[in-house]
Formats: structure tokens, sequence, C-alpha cells
């Protein structure tokens, strides 16, 4: 009765999963980092004649395109779920990199197109504006002002909405269909758990 009641040990992560999830927080960590570093250095080129909604349908076309490729990616990968994270770690940080260099050169370009300090936007500020607008906060000490901005601002909120909605559902149904095309464990470290359990639980007969 005591042996019955006694609960199977937890099975310890192998180390070739335990190194694919160091490895996959590492890859995810850096391309966090590589999308920042990026949009921190590069120049900003001051085009007046470009648009915002050239900004805009080009910055959006980049992000559909780079979101496609990730589902992709997930879907023939062996570690899905583990490739569904670096997704996440390259599709969020994207998005608001986009919108924050959208809004960087408007500003550079429009002094007047948006209100707060610095004036105009700079990098920080303006990457800090489209984390506020993408988390729904809007503490109000960066608005936009003309008509344009506006415009952009309103995208970005329903954009959000789709990042949310419909992204994030795409990675993970990606996982899901790759999980269960292969016939493998959605979470790694599954097999081996199932594994011991088998031979474990045969012999209690008696």
């Amino acid at each position: 009765m005591g042996a019955e009641a006694t609960p199977a040990p937890t099975p310890d992560l192998s180390t070739y999963e335990r190194s694919h999830l160091v490895a996959t927080g590492l890859r995810a960590a850096v391309t966090a980092a590589v999308l920042l570093a990026a949009y921190f250095l590069i120049p900003v080129a001051h085009r007046q004649h470009e648009s915002p909604a050239l900004r805009l349908v080009l910055a959006l076309a980049l992000f559909v395109a780079v979101v496609a490729n990730e589902v992709r990616l997930i879907t023939a990968h062996q570690r899905p779920l583990l490739r569904a994270g670096v997704a996440m770690a390259t599709v969020i940080p994207l998005f608001l990199v986009l919108f924050a260099w959208i809004y960087l050169t408007m500003s550079q370009s429009d002094p007047g197109a948006f209100t707060g300090t610095p004036h105009p936007l700079d990098r920080p500020s303006a990457l800090y504006f489209a984390v506020t607008v993408f988390s729904t906060v809007g503490f109000g000490d960066i608005t936009p002002r003309t008509d344009p901005a506006r415009m952009v601002v309103t995208v970005q909120m329903l954009a959000d909405l789709a990042v949310i909605a419909v992204v994030i559902r795409l990675i993970f149904g990606a996982v899901n269909r790759a999980v269960s095309r292969k016939g493998e464990p959605s979470e790694p470290g599954e097999e081996t758990e199932v594994e011991p359990a088998r031979p474990s639980g045969g012999p209690a007969t008696g």
C-alpha cells in the first residue's frame, strides 16, 4: 500500500534537451539584441519626400514576411516549441522597432509631428512611445500632433490587436501542426517521462 502511494520520481531533462533549451534561450536573446542594436546604430536618413504611408507599408510588408518565414521554420523544425520561442523573440521586438523607426523618422522630418520631450523624438523616446502604445499604457507624455502621426499611431493600435490575436496564434498553431504531424511530444522531456513510467507500473500486481 505504502509503495503504491509513493509518487514516481520526476525525471530530469537529458543533457541533449538541456543544451537545446540553453541554445534556444541564447538565440532568442541574441535575436532581440541584434534588432535593438540595429535600431540604435543605423543612421537616420532625412527623406522628406517619403510619406509616412510609404514607410508604414514597407514596415508592415517586412513584418508580414518575417512572420510567414518564422511560421515556415517552426513547421519544419525538429523542436517546434523551442523554435517558437525564437520566433516570439524575433516578431515582437521587430514589431516595436519598426514602429519606433517610423515615429523617429517622422519626428525628424517634421518636428511638430509629436509633442513631448525631447523634441523632436530621439531613438530611446521613439522606442518608448512605441512600447507604450503596444502595451496600451498611454502615459500621455508623448502624443501625436499631426494627422499623419495620429494615423500611424492608429494603425499601430490596430496592428497590436492583430499581433496578439492572430500572429501569436499562428505561431503556436504551427507548433501544434508540427507536433501532430511528427508525433513528437509538445514539451521537451515528455519522451523521458513516458518511457520509465511503464516498467515501474508493470509489476505492481500483488
